[in-house]
């Protein structure tokens, strides 16, 4: 494969072969039982995923989505950390298929040391599989460990959680989030789905962090306790996510894409840089104006309207996006 092939390129070609065998119909009715699992309101003793059919259809319709996610909380880490900076190691927890060590690899060049722990082994076996398709993760190590009270994690510069902290009791969610927290030497990145139960497990895990010496780097502008009022909204972010046709086959439609929500603290153990606002919603582009709604570093949300008397910071409101740092960096702040 051509070495100028990005790493969200490679996954999607892996995922493509993965699903070689398995017949359209037979990968749409595994994703359709698996949403309805993943969807439940309990926490399950045991993985979810059972066998390959299950790991292949699954990863195939929801990996993209978790590594756009997981890409874009870490950009944001990478962004709020000092220049040159990059993890020299990474422990992915419950990281399945490896979305979130596929992410790392699209933010950070070179290699690392990296570890997959998962209770499922088909996902692990299967995201080896993946791994060999990006060169980078052909040494990583893919570890059955059972996620909760009993887990230990080895020492890593980064440590992600993503997308598994809705399946655990709520005793095992500090469990986890708290020997990442003791095992991570630099940083914490912890994703969950853009939901208001999503936001609140990323919430608890801030707090956690906080409370263990972590400083937030990103999406928060500092590591205050959150402006927004419990119960009244919740903080999350989009992705877009390019639709497979599994995708496609499964939901409906014909868009070529989707957005994927997300909610996401990444938290250091250095004094990181955060922005000093993060636009938390879709940006308003009216006539002459565009109006931001921003989280700042002081502490409380606010909206900002920007038109074009502003000139260049009116233009540059106009390229800005749900999620990003506002002012940019080449613009000043007023």
């Amino acid at each position: 494969m051509n070495e100028l092939t990005s790493p969200g390129e490679k996954l999607s070609g892996a995922l493509a072969r993965a699903l070689d065998g398995l017949s359209p119909t037979q990968a749409a009715q595994a994703v359709e039982r698996l949403i309805g699992s993943y969807r439940g309101r309990t926490p399950t003793g045991a993985p979810i995923l059972r066998d390959r059919a299950d790991v292949a259809a699954y990863a195939a319709y929801r990996m993209p989505a978790t590594f756009e996610a997981a890409h874009s909380a870490l950009e944001a880490l990478a962004d709020a950390a000092p220049d040159g900076w990059a993890p020299a190691s990474h422990v992915d927890i419950g990281g399945g298929t490896g979305a979130a060590v596929w992410a790392a690899a699209a933010t950070w060049q070179g290699e690392r040391p990296v570890t997959v722990l998962d209770w499922a082994e088909p996902a692990l076996a299967l995201g080896r599989e993946l791994a060999a398709a990006e060169p980078r993760l052909a040494a990583a190590r893919w570890q059955r460990e059972r996620i909760g009270a009993s887990l230990t994690v080895e020492s890593a510069e980064l440590v992600t959680i993503s997308y598994v902290l809705k399946e655990l009791t709520e005793a095992d969610r500090r469990s986890v989030v708290d020997a990442a927290a003791h095992a991570a030497t630099q940083a914490v990145v912890v994703v969950e789905p853009g939901t208001p139960d999503g936001y609140a497990r990323v919430i608890e895990a801030r707090d956690q962090l906080i409370a263990a010496g972590y400083r937030v780097a990103a999406p928060c502008p500092h590591s205050a306790p959150c402006p927004i009022e419990p119960g009244t909204d919740w903080c999350h972010f989009s992705a877009r996510v390019s639709r497979s046709s599994l995708h496609r086959q499964v939901k409906g439609g014909s868009l070529a894409y989707e957005d994927e929500k997300f909610s996401y603290v990444a938290a250091t153990r250095f004094d990181p840089v955060p922005p000093p606002n993060r636009v938390v919603r879709r940006p308003q582009i009216r006539k002459g104006q565009v109006l931001l709604d921003l989280c700042g570093a002081e502490e409380r949300l606010r909206r900002e309207t920007v038109t074009k008397r502003h000139g260049p910071l009116y233009r540059a409101a106009r390229d800005t996006d749900w999620g990003d740092r506002w002012p940019p960096p080449s613009e000043p702040q007023e």
